[in-house]
């Protein structure tokens, strides 16, 4: 397992995770595609349209909601089944990822709204026990629902347009995400305590993860640092990153990403001084992630400062 630590691997995770020791791993933090066609990397299933990922003249130059994606009634019956086939998918991994964690370690996984509910089913399957849903706030959030009224006009419907003036199709801004919080259940007739004592995990860093001298809700509120690279358009921020990995990790314990996108996991590990193992399927993101790594030099940075300071740097 060695060849895999302190390292971003091209490959995918599927052909890699076997490789790994089993009960080795301290914390797994990933954040997976959703399966909501994002973009090619995002789309889970086997049901496309020729329209799916193009764009129409309104989305050209956006800089979200780039691409077209399903609708939520989808083109076809056969949509019907996207979320079965991307639970399905989320499966394929996590029961290989089982047996490689450490009793009582905890994994966090984002995911989309309409979907978390598909990762929870796939993670409860593969024995996984779920501890909490938690909420990621971000500082602000594309809003694109388009007026109601317009669509109308546009087909001549001019007192069904004064009908449904300020009403819109869409949703809601959406302004956060959720993120699972799963743990590896421990010895049965154990307690939680006796598992810490074995393992060193399934314990929180409160003492030291406090925000703005208080403790840390379940809705976690963090933004961008001013000069944070921004290579992936789901990347997290370096900060709500650092603060998982510090809330639930000891310095040198492991934590594993298979899906290490724009590697802002293999970072914020290097910064906090545990080891990491990440796996990129995609060359141009692996390289790029490699190349934020690099930029990191751990004789430039102090531990010691306030949690998260650095990142804002």
């Amino acid at each position: 397992m060695s060849e895999y630590v302190n390292k971003i691997t091209l490959g995918d995770c599927l052909e890699h995770l076997p490789d790994l020791e089993k009960n080795s791993i301290d914390l797994f933090l990933s954040d997976i595609p959703y399966g909501i066609s994002l973009d090619d990397w995002d789309v889970l299933h086997s049901n496309t349209n020729s329209a799916l990922l193009g764009k129409s003249p309104a989305q050209d130059s956006k800089s979200g909601f780039k691409r077209r994606g399903k609708p939520i009634n989808g083109w076809a019956q056969s949509d019907r089944n996207i979320g079965l086939e991307y639970q399905e998918w989320c499966k394929d991994w996590a029961i290989k990822i089982y047996p490689k964690m450490k009793n009582g370690s905890f994994l966090f996984v984002f995911g989309a709204r309409r979907t978390i509910h598909r990762v929870i089913n796939a993670f409860e399957d593969s024995g996984f026990l779920l501890k909490d849903t938690l909420a990621w706030k971000k500082p602000s959030a594309h809003h694109r629902a388009q007026r109601v009224s317009i669509v109308l006009e546009r087909r001549g419907l001019v007192e069904e347009a004064k009908k449904w003036e300020g009403w819109r199709l869409g949703n809601l801004a959406p302004i956060w995400e959720p993120i699972a919080w799963f743990m590896k259940p421990y010895t049965i007739g154990g307690t939680i305590t006796d598992n810490i004592l074995e393992n060193e995990v399934g314990a929180m860093n409160i003492g030291k993860c406090q925000l703005n001298g208080s403790s840390s809700t379940n809705m976690l509120e963090f933004g961008f640092g001013k000069n944070e690279a921004r290579i992936h358009e789901a990347q997290k921020p370096l900060a709500l990153i650092e603060y998982l990995i510090k809330l639930t990790t000891r310095k040198n314990q492991i934590v594993l990403d298979p899906f290490m996108g724009s590697g802002t996991t293999a970072i914020a590990a290097k910064i906090l001084k545990r080891r990491f193992i990440g796996f990129e399927s995609n060359p141009e993101y692996c390289a790029k992630s490699l190349e934020r790594l690099d930029a990191i030099a751990i004789s430039d940075l102090d531990e010691n400062l306030p949690l998260f300071q650095q990142s804002l740097l």
